[in-house]
């Protein structure tokens, strides 16, 4: 086995040098990977949050990033986009906390290209944890998962920076004894990852954060946690051309398009939280926690396109529609939610109870202005004879003001048995929301089993009710009026969608003759779905139906392999197998996020007898995601084509604290897709035309900390 994974090794990195032009289908021999065995008696699953900084990433090492292909039952089929999909869940079905504060992201987010930084900085995080459902009572009220990270309190003085093509951070930490704190900034700039997609043009996307974590100990028993951050992303785009070839190799087209115009966004939020616990006895204290978030979103764009569509057949091409569009949108929200929580613990012997209580308060100003102009072969889409119409417009002009009162309570109980060791966590969450005069209650339990005689085995199942009450973007229902202009009113009668969760898993770890660890983890669930709201995805965005109208379920098996092949360096490989299935007014479909199969791997390595030389290869292979034509959004009766990419990078330590890298992120330039754009021709039938992500792009970059 040595032998084989040496020749392995290599065989990477000569491919890695000379395919840089290769856009041939090519299949990766077995691979074996190991990882670092680690104890799992609950739902939560520990991410090896020390790999992103080298890691190959083309969002720049981000935690959510690693999640994606560490995370059990987690997807993504998008490369500049940091959210993911969990067991047949949407993007805003996942919780993020830091420091045990919940944390949130932009609301008006439309396309991967828009995202800049995310709001976990890698440079500060101490550990993270994930769970993919049946997670405990103490977390809160979300469909699919939670993410769940903790932040350095330093012990000594520490730093780093790492620039690439991409963008670049800072960060330093250090501590004088009673007081600690840890800081970062970080500036993301995507220009050449954009560079490589279809449409072209004068792309300028920038993002920056600062970001702050300070501990003060006033006395052995009393101490202050702050967090603060801000964040401000933009994105200025003036596009040129477009030229996209699809269909099949009996049905070519090519669909072609001249711009005019340009995109100017903004995205700019702050956030804040302070948390002051007093350890009132042994293994028991008591926290005061308050956290204010404010995002200011702006969406502002005048673009105007000629388009023709063309059959291709060798080097001839036939013009078989044509036409103009324009789009246009004055877009602006403004949102600030306020969060006060007073939490406990105590732990007795084997006996560890948890609680809190808590209220927060929901500002949200909407105001939407777009709409789409087309002319389809000198018509205006669609026809009329007595005035123009657009294709789509929407209009929104709401403000909202809303209360919710929350609290949860749980008991978590080891028994050390003759049989094995025992974990039982029972709990109950409660929540009310004013808009709606929703009042929830949310019963959880989990339990875990380690048996005495065989050690090497962890069993655990979880079961739950798990509600999530709408927050904005649910509640929008767009209407109708008599001339024909889409109006966004919010539905007071909507209700939290509901999801109950059943899982049951194991972990088996075990090592080979030279005492190197390994972990196989396998979990089975089933997830019931009621009241269920219908929604679509456009790239990132999730547009909602604004009504409770459809019920499902999602089912499956998720496999993961953790090994570890250089002490310190993480591996693993995953594959998940799901069906995701809502019916809509009696009518059963693919719930938008329904993939078959998903595949991931995660490799590293450090070259024999050349250590300083690290490499590392991220594969992602997943079914693509359904889709629908307009004006049948729900019905998701189409499916995109799988997404596969593989990203290599090399790294070399130049010094004991300084690393050098290169990247090649697409490796076999794989055109995947991330949405479709529709067109009619001139026989009147609708073209799906795919909105392809980023091509092959090289990256270097250089890592420096002490």
């Amino acid at each position: 086995m040595k032998y084989s994974t040496t020749a392995l090794r290599w065989a990477f990195i000569g491919f890695f040098a000379c395919c840089c032009n290769i856009k041939a289908q090519t299949t990766l021999d077995s691979v074996v990977v190991t990882a670092t065995a680690r104890p799992q008696g609950t739902t939560m699953e520990n991410i090896p949050a020390g790999q992103g900084r080298r890691s190959v990433d083309a969002t720049g090492g981000s935690i959510e990033s690693l999640v994606m292909t560490a995370g059990t039952g987690v997807a993504s089929t998008n490369e500049l986009s940091t959210q993911y999909a969990v067991r047949g869940g949407n993007y805003d079905e996942n919780m993020v906390y830091v420091n045990g504060v919940e944390v949130y992201r932009p609301l008006l987010v439309r396309s991967g290209q828009q995202e800049g930084l995310s709001f976990i900085n890698p440079d500060l995080v101490q550990s993270v944890q994930f769970s993919s459902g049946g997670f405990d009572a103490c977390y809160g009220d979300k469909l699919s998962s939670v993410l769940d990270v903790t932040y350095k309190k330093p012990k000594k003085t520490e730093g780093g920076f790492m620039g690439s093509m991409l963008g670049g951070s800072a960060y330093f930490g250090n501590t004088t004894g009673k007081f600690s704190q840890i800081t970062g900034v970080r500036y993301k700039r995507g220009t050449t990852l954009l560079n490589t997609l279809d449409t072209k043009g004068d792309y300028n996307p920038m993002a920056m954060d600062a970001q702050t974590f300070m501990a003060y100990a006033f006395t052995k028993k009393l101490s202050l946690n702050v967090l603060g951050n801000y964040s401000h992303n933009t994105y200025d785009f003036n596009p040129g051309n477009r030229e996209t070839s699809y269909g099949t190799i009996n049905d070519s087209k090519k669909f072609e398009v001249a711009f005019d115009g340009q995109e100017k966004d903004r995205f700019n939020t702050l956030f804040g939280a302070a948390t002051l616990k007093y350890e009132y006895a042994n293994r028991a204290n008591i926290s005061l926690q308050v956290s204010a978030f404010q995002s200011r979103e702006q969406e502002t764009y005048d673009i105007t396109g000629e388009y023709w569509i063309s059959n291709v057949l060798g080097k001839d091409k036939e013009t078989i529609g044509t036409g103009l569009f324009r789009e246009h949108a004055r877009d602006q929200l403004h949102a600030t939610v306020y969060n006060v929580a007073l939490l406990g613990t105590v732990a007795r012997g084997q006996h560890t109870l948890r609680w809190s209580a808590g209220a927060q308060k929901e500002n949200i100003k909407d105001r939407i202005n777009e709409w789409e102009l087309r002319d389809s072969m000198g018509y205006s889409v669609p026809q009329n004879d007595e005035y123009l119409r657009v294709l789509s417009n929407l209009f929104s002009h709401n403000n909202l003001s809303s209360n919710r009162l929350f609290a949860y309570l749980q008991h978590s109980y080891r028994l050390n048995l003759d049989a094995g060791l025992f974990g039982l966590t029972t709990g109950v969450r409660a929540g009310y929301w004013d808009f709606n005069d929703e009042l929830l209650i949310s019963p959880r339990v989990s339990l875990s089993f380690i048996p005495a005689a065989h050690q090497q085995f962890k069993f655990r199942l979880a079961t739950g009710i798990y509600y999530q009450p709408p927050f904005y973007k649910e509640l929008r229902q767009i209407l109708t009026d008599e001339s024909g202009n889409g109006v966004v009113v919010l539905n007071k009668g909507i209700k939290s969608q509901r999801s109950i969760h059943l899982v049951a898993g194991g972990d088996y770890t075990f090592r080979l003759d030279d005492g190197r660890p390994f972990k196989l983890t396998t979990e089975l669930y089933y997830k019931k779905l009621d009241n269920l709201i219908p929604y679509y995805l456009d790239n990132v965005r999730v547009w909602y139906a604004g009504e409770n109208r459809a019920h499902g379920y999602a089912m499956g098996i998720d496999t993961k392999f953790f090994g570890q092949f250089v002490p310190g360096t993480d591996s693993w490989v995953g594959f998940s197998l799901m069906q995701a299935q809502q019916y809509i007014n009696g009518k059963r479909v693919d719930m938008p996020t329904d993939q078959l199969y998903n595949f991931t791997l995660y490799y590293t390595d450090v070259m024999p007898d050349f250590e300083r030389l690290q490499f590392n290869l991220r594969v992602i292979l997943a079914q693509g995601l359904p889709f629908s034509a307009p004006g049948r959004e729900y019905e998701a009766n189409f499916r995109a084509p799988a997404y596969r990419r593989i990203d290599v990078g090399l790294t070399y330590r130049l010094t004991t604290h300084i690393w050098l890298g290169a990247d090649i992120f697409n490796l076999f330039d794989i055109g995947n897709v991330s949405s479709y754009s529709w067109f009619t021709d001139v026989s009147g039938v609708q073209n799906a035309v795919p909105d392809r992500l980023t091509g092959r792009q090289w990256n270097f970059k250089v890592l420096a900390g002490f």
